[in-house]
């Protein structure tokens, strides 16, 4: 059996519900459902601002594990609007212009938190 490695991020969520931010195993990282949460848990207002957010939470718990940009090789961002769709498409375009991984987007009746617009779950392959 490889071995596994866990990132936390900090999230109340976490250890109440039991999940870590990020999980390694062998060359595969995986990345739960991101939210755009700030460290005094402010959040936002603007779709493309979260989105931003949630890219910077997923690239800190990727890079933690040895991970960089160009290892994402699928993106799943969650959106409670389908205006949303343009600048969180373009933030997404930004994090991932060298490298762009598969992606889906979908428009959800809503998150756990009513603020936020959006989440975000990536999985990466290490060289």
């Amino acid at each position: 059996m490889s071995e596994r490695r866990r990132v936390f991020s900090g999230s109340p969520y976490e250890a109440r519900f039991g999940f870590c931010r990020a999980l390694r195993t062998d060359d595969r990282v995986l990345v739960a459902g991101t939210a755009p949460i700030w460290p005094d848990n402010s959040c936002d207002a603007d779709a493309g601002v979260q989105a931003r957010r949630c890219y910077e939470i997923i690239l800190e718990a990727l890079a933690e594990l040895g991970g960089e940009p160009r290892h994402v090789v699928r993106t799943r961002v969650y959106i409670t609007d389908a205006s949303y769709t343009e600048a969180v498409g373009n933030a997404h375009g930004e994090v991932f212009a060298e490298s762009p991984p598969v992606n889906t987007m979908v428009v959800v009746a809503g998150l756990v938190d009513d603020r936020w617009k959006v989440e975000i779950e990536a999985e990466a392959i290490l060289d």
